[in-house]
């Protein structure tokens, strides 16, 4: 039984040995991942970063007609008979601000990015009426009416616009398209414009194909900022 010994203690030296390496490849592999994973959260965290929010008050701008997203006390004199939405040349018109909020019966936490595909809501800040459409016929070029909804920014399911853009969120410098939830017309200018009482103004109308007409890009505002519980959640969702 003694000889046994030795062979016995050689076998488990080998065995430690082994442990122990194993030990070491394990460590440099979970230090390989954790890069990795922190390198991914980096990533969202970048691209939240440079997200629209909602809680944000921001200007739309319409690149190809140089116009951004317009609303006003004026009703429109046709169609619905509801508060008018245009698209202005001026950089500086208060009118032209807009609040991002989560959709119809939803609460979308101040700061939390605004994903690809998801569906909001924008309130006109000095009137408190909610982007909307419907079917009314618009009354210069015939396409979908644009309106302005609600009181104090509570209106109806028509308020509702999905934003569709490439990679995982709104990306504050990127151009995107607003499709209208329930009836799948894309918000979009196409150039008329309107005389008296708004003389200049564009019309602004729903369209049921995509083209360089619809495409808009967050301008002026104020950004909310990702809070650091969104970026932890962020992290952890890559875990």
């Amino acid at each position: 039984m003694a000889s046994q010994g030795p062979e016995v203690g050689r076998r488990w030296s080998r065995g430690a040995s082994g442990f122990v390496q194993e030990r070491r490849k394990g460590a440099k592999m979970a230090a390989a991942l954790l890069f990795l994973v922190g390198l991914g959260a980096t990533t969202v965290e970048a691209a939240s970063a440079e997200a629209v929010t909602c809680g944000s008050v921001v200007k739309l701008l319409n690149p190809r007609h140089g116009v951004r997203l317009h609303s006003h006390d004026v009703r429109y004199g046709s169609g619905s008979g509801q508060q008018s939405v245009t698209g202005v040349t001026s950089v500086d018109d208060s009118n032209s601000y807009w609040r991002v909020r989560g959709k119809t019966s939803t609460v979308c936490e101040r700061g939390t990015p605004v994903k690809c595909g998801q569906s909001i809501r924008l309130t006109h800040i000095n009137t408190g009426r909610n982007l909307h459409s419907h079917h009314f016929t618009s009354p210069l070029s015939g396409n979908q009416e644009v309106s302005a909804f609600g009181e104090e920014g509570e209106g109806d399911v028509l308020d509702d616009w999905t934003v569709l853009c490439s990679g995982m969120y709104w990306d504050r410098d990127g151009e995107v398209r607003f499709k209208h939830f329930s009836t799948e017309v894309l918000l979009s200018v196409t150039g008329e414009q309107y005389g008296r009482p708004i003389h200049g103004q564009r019309e602004v109308h729903g369209m049921s194909y995509s083209s360089q007409d619809s495409y808009w890009k967050a301008m002026e505002g104020i950004f909310m900022k990702p809070s650091e519980l969104l970026r932890a959640e962020a992290y952890h969702a890559e875990l």
